[in-house]
C-alpha cells in the first residue's frame, strides 16, 4: 500500500504582500522536500464577501499609501486594546459571520496541519478549535520583527517567530516556550540558493566588479522612482543603480529615459522574477522594510537604507534591523542621498553592515519550518 501523503493547509490573507508570499515560501519547500506531502494555499480574502474584502485589502492599502499616521495609531490602538472590550467584541463577531465559506475549503482539503501566515485565520480556527469544530494542529507564522497582539491565540499547536526579541514577546503574552520556534521569516529557495556575482551581472549587463546599489520600489513601482534614482546618479562615486519598477509602467518609462543620460549606470527593471539574480549583483537594497524583502536580503547578505517605514509594523522592523546594524533609515530624498553618499565615503561601514547582515539572516527559515510541521501529530 502506498503511504498516504501528509496534508498541509497553508492560509494567508493577501493584505500586503507579505503574508502570502510567507506561505509561498513554506509551499514551494515543501514541493521539492524529498517528503510524500500534499500542499494547499488558500488565500482567506477569496473566501469572503466583497465588503468584507475591501475592508480588510483595499482599505488597508490605501490607508497605509494616504494615511500612513492614522494607520501607525490603529495599529498601536489595536495592539492596546482589551481582548473583552466591545470594539474587539464586534470585530471578532464581523470576522466569525464572513468565515462559512473558508470553513467548507479546510474541511474539502482535509489537512493533517494548518498553518496561518495572518492573525485573521488563527483567530478564527482558534474559535473553532474551542468549539472542538477543528481537531487539526494549528501553528501561526508570524511575517514581521515584531509581535502585535493580534497574532496571539488559544489553542494554538505553537508558533514561528522572526527573532529572539519576537519570541520573548510571545512568551511574555502567555504563550508556553516549548511551542515557540525561532526560525525566521520563510523565504522563496531562490534566495537561499549560492549565486555567483558576475554569473548574475552578465546576464543583465552589468560590471561585476562596481559597487551596484539597489532600489526598489514595491509591486506597484510607488515613490517616483525616476526622481529618486537621478538624485541618487547626482552623487560623486563609480557605482551602479538597479530600480525596480514593479508594475508600475509610466515609472519604468520614465527611468528608461533618465539611463540614457547615465549610459552604463542606470539599469531599470519592471516586474522581474529574477529578483534574487539583481540582488547577487548587489552590494546593498534601498527598500521599504517589510518582513519578507527584509528576509530576503538578510539571506543573501545584504545591508540596507530603509526608506520612510509607515508606522506600525514597518516602523518595528525598521528599528530591528537598525539595532542589528544592518540597516540606515531615511525619511525622504535628502536623507536618502546623504546616507549612500555616506557610504560611498565609507567603505568600512558598509562592510561591517554586510558581515552582520549575513550573520543575521536566516535564509533555511522555510525548510525549518517544514522539519517541524512533518513532527506534528494529526
Amino acid at each position: 500500500m502506498p503511504m498516504q501523503k501528509k496534508r498541509i493547509l497553508l492560509l494567508s490573507v493577501s493584505a500586503g504582500a507579505g503574508h502570502k508570499r510567507a506561505a509561498e515560501a513554506i509551499r514551494a519547500t515543501a514541493l521539492q522536500s524529498a517528503e510524500e506531502l500534499e500542499v494547499s494555499h488558500l488565500d482567506v480574502m477569496d473566501f469572503v464577501t466583497t465588503g468584507f474584502r475591501k475592508i480588510y485589502t483595499d482599505f488597508y492599502i490605501k490607508l497605509v499609501n494616504k494615511a500612513p499616521t492614522l494607520w501607525g495609531y490603529l495599529y498601536h490602538a489595536s495592539n492596546e486594546a482589551q481582548a473583552d472590550s466591545t470594539m474587539e467584541k464586534l470585530r471578532r463577531g464581523i470576522e466569525r459571520l464572513n468565515a462559512r465559506p473558508l470553513l467548507k475549503a479546510i474541511a474539502d482539503f482535509k489537512p493533517d496541519v494548518i498553518v496561518c501566515t495572518h492573525f485573521l485565520p488563527a483567530e478564527m480556527l482558534s474559535r473553532l478549535i474551542r468549539k472542538e469544530r477543528l481537531h487539526c494542529p494549528v501553528w501561526v507564522q508570524v511575517t514581521d520583527f515584531d509581535l502585535h497582539r493580534m497574532w496571539i491565540h488559544e489553542h494554538m499547536a505553537g508558533y514561528f517567530a522572526a527573532s529572539e526579541e519576537v519570541a520573548d514577546r510571545m512568551r511574555i503574552n502567555g504563550i508556553p516556550a516549548e511551542r515557540i520556534h525561532v526560525t525566521g521569516i520563510p523565504i522563496m529557495p531562490a534566495f537561499t540558493q549560492k549565486l555567483e556575482r558576475a554569473q548574475c551581472a552578465a546576464e543583465f549587463g552589468l560590471d561585476p566588479t562596481c559597487q551596484t546599489f539597489m532600489l526598489m520600489g514595491g509591486g506597484a513601482g510607488l515613490g517616483g522612482l525616476d526622481k529618486v534614482a537621478e538624485r541618487l546618479l547626482a552623487l560623486q562615486g563609480n557605482f551602479q543603480l538597479i530600480v525596480l519598477a514593479g508594475n508600475n509602467v509610466p515609472a519604468l518609462q520614465a527611468l528608461q529615459k533618465l539611463a540614457l543620460r547615465y549610459p552604463g549606470r542606470l539599469l531599470p527593471q519592471g516586474f522581474t522574477d529574477k529578483v534574487e539574480r539583481l540582488m547577487a549583483c548587489s552590494d546593498l537594497v534601498i527598500t521599504k522594510p517589510g518582513g519578507l524583502t527584509t528576509s530576503e536580503c538578510l539571506a543573501m547578505g545584504l545591508p540596507m537604507i530603509v526608506n520612510s517605514p509607515i508606522p506600525g509594523q514597518e516602523e518595528r522592523n525598521a528599528d530591528f534591523l537598525l539595532e542589528q546594524g544592518v540597516a540606515l533609515k531615511a525619511y525622504d530624498d535628502t536623507s536618502l542621498a546623504y546616507r549612500l553618499n555616506f557610504l560611498l565615503q565609507h567603505p568600512e561601514k558598509l562592510r561591517d553592515m554586510h558581515e552582520k547582515a549575513q550573520a543575521l539572516g536566516k535564509p533555511q527559515a522555510a525548510q525549518q519550518v517544514l522539519q517541524q510541521l512533518l513532527k506534528t501529530p494529526a
